[in-house]
């Protein structure tokens, strides 16, 4: 693969938390790592000089960049450990030994007892974790120690519970609440500690104070459970799908022993009207076959049917439902990879697959290549403006922007200005026989959209042309004889055309409106006075800043900036106006 192939791929990569995965051209993984941001740090590989020996080598011997979304960096660090523990990358060195990140085990048999430990192949104990930060799981058993004594098998000699039925006793009793503690729920403690904390300030020990605030703070930090690993989850399948008008995009998580340890997306293409579950069920066949799965359990998005010998589920809440999403996640994250490589590789395809989006988004009859956009603007009724500006295949066509001076209202009034310049427009655009655009956008809600519609009534255009007024506040969309608005996802690309039409359209006029009041302000006055041309009106404007100033002015002051008799004379009618 070429360089300028790679560099699509980077532009594409998400800026979240993740893992990002190297291959070779034999398709080889040959390193792993994790990012807080994906992009940022799988750039800083090729945009610099690098110093390592190793890792100029590894650049030059990356074909392809695959890579998995998470929700943290937290998560991205085990599943960073767990992929590097399966593959053994050849470039990496770090975390490619035997050794794992510690859990907490806790054991209710023959002894109650809880410990840290990296080994959790036993079944009869119960598991918790894992945990990157050591710190705060030996503070977190220390503190379940402390709470509970009974568990703290060196000092149970000491506390008249050494006989074996006391302890599972008290166990039992609490189990519960050890539990509950384990999982993070450490607002009791941490109230406990606070409380104790201000007793130790009052008294002056600072420093037992100190320890206190320290406990307090590593656990407000304390991790919690993460999706990444889950020993209650073992050799587990999980399936999602994300669809667009064209395509479908499957993503699978292999769980094996309780760590996720692939992710793979795919993208099918439709080749009829097909259902989402039926590309899943095509997408599950194919992914297993790759890979080769023996998994009886499948956790799906979708409900589909694959057969008696499998175990199909379809999550609702709970860890199963974390591990749909985080697979949701990381199928819409490909899609949107996809459509910013097609983007830079191939604009028409991007171009046509966006109006096609607005076509179904909006509920038009056309794809809306050519849209234009109104807007008003004016200051309590004075100098009013408006603007329409031209959108051509989504993007802004700015030679064919119009600036309109209103000339029929009087006083601030938005619906009869919309009702102009709208009529205005495509009565010339009728007359000159030009082509008429897909989709109107009004800038504004029902009223603007139904003064609009009256112009359009009267050139015979309604149904003709469609179009919509978007209103600010909430970025509803209106549409005619139609009084429940309709509200697109804040990150849909319809969307954002629209909004950009909208501000394009209210930054053209605002700008023109600007610019008409300044001139009107500054220099209708001195114009307006005989003598005054361009010229003089530009050096006592420069001089004197403004119409209130020259007209204070003394004639010496006039006539130092203007000479003698055109001071003079300009000065006496300047007198008189």
């Amino acid at each position: 693969m070429k360089l300028d192939a790679i560099e699509i791929q980077i532009k594409s990569l998400p800026q979240v938390p993740g893992v990002y995965q190297y291959y070779d051209k034999q398709d080889k993984i040959i390193y792993i790592g994790k990012a807080k941001n994906i992009k940022k740090r799988v750039n800083s590989y090729f945009n610099k000089t690098q110093d390592n020996q190793k890792t100029r080598v590894l650049v030059k011997n990356i074909f392809r960049i695959e890579h998995v979304v998470v929700d943290s960096e937290i998560d991205a660090l085990l599943l960073e450990n767990n992929l590097i523990k399966k593959y053994k990358p050849r470039y990496n060195i770090l975390l490619k030994d035997d050794k794992t990140y510690p859990w907490i085990c806790l054991e209710k048999y023959p002894k109650p007892k809880i410990f840290s430990t990296r080994n959790i192949n036993d079944t009869s104990k119960e598991y918790f974790g894992p945990y990157t930060n050591i710190k705060h799981l030996k503070i977190m058993i220390q503190l379940i120690k402390e709470t509970y004594p009974f568990l703290n098998q060196e000092l149970n000699h000491l506390l008249k519970i050494n006989n074996i039925e006391s302890s599972v006793f008290l166990f039992k009793k609490h189990e519960l609440s050890i539990k509950q503690l384990i999982n993070g729920n450490l607002n009791f403690c941490i109230n406990h500690f606070k409380k104790e904390m201000k007793l130790l300030s009052k008294e002056l020990k600072f420093e037992e104070a100190q320890v206190l605030k320290e406990k307090i703070a590593a656990l407000k930090g304390y991790q919690a459970k993460s999706t990444i690993v889950n020993p209650k989850i073992n050799n587990v399948d999980v399936f999602s799908i994300i669809s667009d008008e064209s395509h479908g995009y499957i993503n699978y998580l292999q769980v094996s022993f309780g760590a996720i340890v692939r992710s793979h997306t795919i993208e099918i293409k439709k080749k009829l009207d097909e259902k989402t579950e039926d590309l899943l069920q095509l997408g599950i066949i194919e992914i297993r076959q790759l890979f080769s799965s023996i998994s009886k359990t499948l956790f799906l998005s979708h409900k589909v049917s694959l057969g008696k010998e499998l175990k199909v589920f379809l999550p609702q809440q709970g860890d199963k439902k974390k591990l749909v999403d985080l697979s949701l996640r990381n199928a819409k994250y490909f899609r949107i990879d996809r459509y910013k490589q097609i983007k830079i590789t191939d604009p028409e395809r991007h171009t046509k697959r966006l109006m096609n989006q607005m076509k179904v988004d909006l509920r038009l009859p056309k794809e809306p290549i050519h849209i234009e956009c109104f807007d008003n603007s004016n200051t309590q009724g004075s100098n009013p403006v408006a603007a329409c500006v031209v959108f051509k295949n989504g993007k802004p066509s700015k030679k064919e922007y119009r600036h309109y001076n209103i000339k029929t209202v009087t006083g601030p009034n938005d619906f009869a200005s919309m009702e102009e310049v709208v009529l205005r427009r495509y009565k010339r655009l009728l007359e000159e026989n030009t082509s008429l655009p897909q989709l109107i956008v009004i800038d504004g809600g029902k009223g603007q959209l139904s003064s609009a519609l009256k112009s359009l009534d009267i050139l015979g255009l309604r149904g003709e042309i469609s179009i919509i007024g978007i209103a600010k506040r909430l970025e509803e969309i209106y549409f005619p004889n139609d009084g429940i608005p309709l509200y697109l996802d804040k990150k849909s690309e319809s969307l954002k055309i629209l909004q950009r039409a909208r501000d394009e359209a209210h930054r053209f006029g605002i700008t023109f409106h600007r610019q008409k009041r300044s001139k009107r302000s500054l220099t209708s006055k001195l114009d307006g006075i005989p003598g005054i041309g361009p010229a003089s009106r530009d050096k006592l404007l420069i001089s004197l800043k403004s119409f209130k100033r020259i007209k204070a002015a003394s004639k010496k002051e006039v006539i130092d900036i203007l000479g003698k008799q055109k001071g003079e004379r300009i000065f006496d009618a300047l007198q008189k106006n």
